[in-house]
């Protein structure tokens, strides 16, 4: 079974910058959309960005203009740059990935905490 290894996450400072990191323990094929989730306590888990096969990306309005996504589709990574991080972006993220192309399949991560102090 093909895991997602996620990397990053950790406590920063409010207004700091913080890098995730995503790629899958073995080769998946076909064209995926890639992205990160994330939940709080209490909270819903929300999307937070997606990339296409394409490289059209898709932002929560929350983290628009701070956060940005990228990938490498043949290699099965994502990747998540988060810049001025306010302390409501704490929460368990989550990279997903989901092969559209051939057929349907779905991948999550473990999740990995990003805190954000004061």
């Amino acid at each position: 079974q093909v895991q997602l290894v996620e990397s990053g996450g950790g406590l920063v400072q409010a207004g700091g910058s913080q890098g995730l990191s995503c790629a899958a323990s073995g080769t998946i094929f076909g064209i995926k959309i890639m992205g990160w989730y994330r939940q709080a306590p209490g909270k819903q888990r929300e999307l937070v960005a997606s990339i296409t096969a394409n490289g059209a990306t898709n932002y929560s309005d929350s983290v628009k203009g701070r956060f940005t996504i990228s990938g490498d589709n043949a290699k099965t990574t994502v990747y998540l740059q988060m810049n001025s991080l306010k302390p409501e972006d704490t929460a368990v993220y989550y990279c997903n990935i989901r092969v559209i192309l051939p057929g349907r399949n779905e991948y999550w991560g473990q999740g990995t905490q990003v805190t954000v102090s004061s």
